[in-house]
């Protein structure tokens, strides 16, 4: 059994650690190429050939062209994320609102629901008939 047998004790600590800051360093790594990526296609001010020259530097030369990337158009990137999540945030909103019928404009479903909801405490007070509060509504929902 000349043969060498590698246990637990022949990876030192240390070695552990640098392996685990090694992995953690890549992972941040990928994660900024993303966000450099993303962010290139979301800047509204570059024209269509700016976008693939930023974009072929990042994937030709990674390390380098994200470099340059954040030192020469780092500053507004966080101002574009915030601009496009306020953009979903109001996309997204005015979407529950039509969804919703609140949205208050001619012909969306919050006028009927406001007006059956008026005709409802009208009847209810007894200021309308039963009758007449069926000829409204019926007029409402058409």
């Amino acid at each position: 059994m000349g043969e060498s047998v590698y246990l637990a004790y022949d990876y030192p600590v240390l070695g552990a650690f640098w392996t685990a800051m090694w992995v953690f360093l890549w992972v941040l790594w990928i994660f900024l190429l993303f966000r450099v990526v993303v962010d290139i296609f979301r800047d509204d001010s570059l024209s269509g050939w700016a976008k693939t020259g930023w974009l072929l530097f990042c994937l030709i030369l990674p390390f380098l062209g994200v470099l340059v990337y954040v030192i020469a158009r780092g500053t507004g990137m966080g101002g574009r994320e915030q601009r496009s999540a306020q953009a979903q945030q109001e996309a997204f909103d005015d979407y529950i609102r039509r969804t919703a019928g609140t949205g208050g404009g001619a012909g969306t479903g919050g006028d009927h629901v406001d007006q059956l909801a008026r005709l409802g405490d009208m009847r209810a007070k007894g200021d309308i008939s039963e009758e007449e509060f069926q000829r409204a509504k019926e007029k409402i929902l058409r």
